[in-house]
C-alpha cells in the first residue's frame, strides 16, 4: 500500500503502483488539510467574495463575476469545454499516473476541493478505472488543461475509460461498480485540470523506461567490446577519477566488472593503441546521460509532490492568492534535456552496431553472416537502427524554445512541456529498438569470436538471449527478433544480470 501525502510520494513509489499493482490510500493528516481549505472555498461563495475562479470565470474572462446559483454549472462548463483534446490516448498507465499525481497534489490542501474529490481519484486508481485521455491539446500552461479536463469528465459520469481490458462509456463501468458519478461545486472542476500532471505523468513513465534502458545499454555495449576486441585500459578508474564525474565513474567501473576475466577483450597496444570514441568514450558519453537522469529525476520529484493549482489557499484562508504555478516550465526542460541525452544514447549505440556488422571496421564476417553474398545477414538491422536514430534527431529538438499566445492573450508565454515529455517517450522507445538491435548483433559476434572466450556477465546474457532468439545463421524476417528483443528490455527482470 502506497500512502499518498501530497509531500513525500516518489518515483520508485508510483512505478509499484503503475507496475506492480500496488493500491494506494491517503494519509490521515492530508485529509485533514483538505478538509480545512474546503471550508474557506464554502465561505467564500457564502459571502460572495471574488475569487478567481470560485466566483469569476476563467482565462480571459477572469473579470465576468458569477452569480451563485450558477456555481456548479460553471464547474460543469469548464470540464465539458476544455475537454477538447484530440490524437491518440495516453497510454492507460501513463493515464493511471495522471490520476495518482492528480490525487497527491489536491491532498496537500491548497486547492479547496472536497474530500469526496479525491477519494474519487484513489478509488479510481485502485479498481483501475482508468480515463482515455488524448495525447494533443496542452500547451503546458495554464497547465495540461485539455487533458486533465479528460481525466475529470470521468468522475462525472462523461466520457470513457479503460476498465477490465476494454475501453468502455465511464457512466457503464460506474453502475457495475455501483458507484455515483460526481457533482461538481465551487472550485472543483478548476483544482482538478490546473496543474502539470500529464507531462509529469508522461515524464515518469519514460523517466523508468529510460533508467532502466541506459543500465542494459551498458550491458550489450559490453557484447559490442568484447566482439571487437576492445582495449579495457579505458576504464582505468584513475582516468575517470581526475575528471571528476561520479556518473562517468560508476560507468567505467560497472563496465570493468562486466568485462572482468573476459578473453576477448585486448589490453593498449596488444592489437592497436586506441578504439574508436564509440568503444572507447562510453563511460563519457553514457555517464553524461546518466547525470542528465538524474537531474530529470530531481525535477519530476518535486513536482510529483507540488501545489500547481490556481488560486491556492494559504494560511486557513485569510489569503487565497493567484500565481502560476500551473506552468510547466521546469518540467519542460527537464524533459528537453531527456530527449537528447536518450538520442545520444542511440547515437553512439549505432556506430557501434555499424562496427559490428562493417568488414572494414573488424575482424568478423560481413554483415554477421556465415554466408556473406547469398544471404544479407544484419545489414538491414543497421540500417533500421540508422533510421531511428534519425527520427530521434528531430524529436529532439527542444519543444520548450516554443511558445504561441492563447486565451485571447493573457496566457501569452506557454511551456510546451507536455510535447517535449511525448517526444521523450517516443525517444526512448526508438532507443530500445536500437538497443535490441545492438544486442542481437552483439551476440552473434560474440559467437563468432567464441562464447566460451566471454566474461561470466555477458555470456549470462548470451545464454538468456538465445532463449528468445535463435542465432543469425539463416536469413529470416528479423522484425520479430527485434520485437521479441525489444520486449525482453521492456519487461524482462533483469537485476540478476545487472550491477549497480
Amino acid at each position: 500500500m502506497i500512502v499518498l501525502d501530497g509531500d513525500n510520494v516518489t518515483i520508485k513509489e508510483i512505478e509499484k503502483v503503475l507496475f506492480q499493482s500496488h493500491s494506494v490510500k491517503a494519509s490521515d493528516e492530508s485529509w485533514n488539510k483538505v478538509k480545512s481549505s474546503r471550508k474557506v472555498v464554502e465561505d467564500i461563495t457564502d459571502e460572495g467574495k471574488v475569487v478567481y475562479g470560485v466566483t469569476t470565470g476563467f482565462g480571459k474572462m477572469s473579470d465576468v463575476l458569477i452569480d451563485s446559483k450558477d456555481t456548479e454549472k460553471l464547474q460543469l462548463n469548464l470540464i465539458r469545454n476544455h475537454s477538447s483534446g484530440v490524437g491518440e490516448p495516453f497510454s492507460e498507465v501513463v493515464s493511471r499516473a495522471m490520476l495518482l499525481l492528480r490525487a497527491n497534489t489536491l491532498l496537500k490542501g491548497f486547492s479547496g476541493v472536497r474530500p469526496k474529490i479525491i477519494e474519487q481519484l484513489i478509488m479510481y486508481i485502485n479498481k483501475r478505472i482508468t480515463p482515455i485521455i488524448p495525447q494533443q491539446g496542452s500547451l503546458g500552461a495554464s497547465g495540461d488543461l485539455a487533458p486533465l479536463a479528460h481525466l475529470a469528465l470521468t468522475l462525472i459520469g462523461e466520457g470513457k475509460v479503460y476498465y477490465k481490458g476494454q475501453k468502455m462509456e465511464t457512466i457503464d463501468v460506474l453502475k457495475e461498480e455501483k458507484i455515483e458519478p460526481l457533482t461538481l461545486t465551487a472550485k472543483e472542476g478548476l483544482g482538478l485540470i490546473n496543474g502539470t500532471q500529464a507531462m509529469t505523468a508522461q515524464g515518469i513513465v519514460a523517466y523508468i523506461k529510460a533508467e532502466k534502458l541506459c543500465r542494459q545499454v551498458e550491458m550489450s555495449s559490453s557484447l559490442t567490446f568484447e566482439a571487437l576486441s576492445g582495449i579495457t585500459d579505458v576504464f582505468d578508474e584513475r582516468i575517470h577519477a581526475v575528471r571528476g564525474y561520479n556518473e562517468q565513474i560508476e560507468v567505467a567501473k560497472r563496465m570493468s566488472t562486466y568485462l572482468a576475466e573476459s578473453k576477448l577483450t585486448t589490453r593498449q597496444g596488444e592489437l592497436r593503441v586506441q578504439d574508436a570514441y564509440s568503444l572507447r568514450c562510453i563511460p563519457q558519453v553514457h555517464g553524461a546521460t546518466w547525470q542528465t537522469l538524474n537531474y530529470v529525476k530531481e525535477k519530476l520529484e518535486i513536482e510529483i509532490n507540488a501545489a500547481t493549482d490556481n488560486p491556492l489557499i494559504f494560511d486557513n484562508g485569510n489569503n487565497v492568492i493567484s500565481g502560476g504555478n500551473f506552468h510547466g516550465q521546469p518540467i519542460a526542460l527537464a524533459m528537453d534535456f531527456l530527449c537528447i541525452a536518450m538520442a545520444e544514447i542511440a547515437n553512439i549505440t549505432e556506430r557501434r552496431i555499424e562496427r559490428l556488422v562493417n568488414p572494414q571496421l573488424n575482424d568478423l564476417p560481413p554483415f554477421l553472416t556465415p554466408d556473406p553474398g547469398l544471404q544479407s545477414g544484419a545489414m538491414i538491422l543497421q540500417i533500421t537502427a540508422a533510421s531511428l536514430v534519425s527520427e530521434n534527431k528531430t524529436l529532439a529538438h527542444p519543444a520548450s524554445v516554443d511558445s504561441i499566445p492563447s486565451s485571447g492573450n493573457q496566457e501569452d508565454h506557454v511551456s510546451m512541456g507536455t510535447i517535449g515529455a511525448r517526444h521523450a517517450n517516443q525517444i526512448v522507445d526508438n532507443v530500445r529498438n536500437v538497443v535490441a538491435i545492438e544486442l542481437m548483433c552483439a551476440m552473434q559476434a560474440c559467437e563468432f569470436k567464441g562464447k566460451e572466450k566471454m566474461s561470466s556477465y555477458t555470456r549470462v546474457i548470451l545464454e538468456k538471449g538465445r532463449e528468445i532468439i535463435d542465432s543469425m545463421n539463416q536469413d529470416r524476417v528479423f522484425a520479430y527478433d527485434i520485437e521479441k528483443i525489444n520486449e525482453w528490455l521492456l519487461e524482462g527482470n533483469w537485476d540478476d544480470f545487472l550491477v549497480n
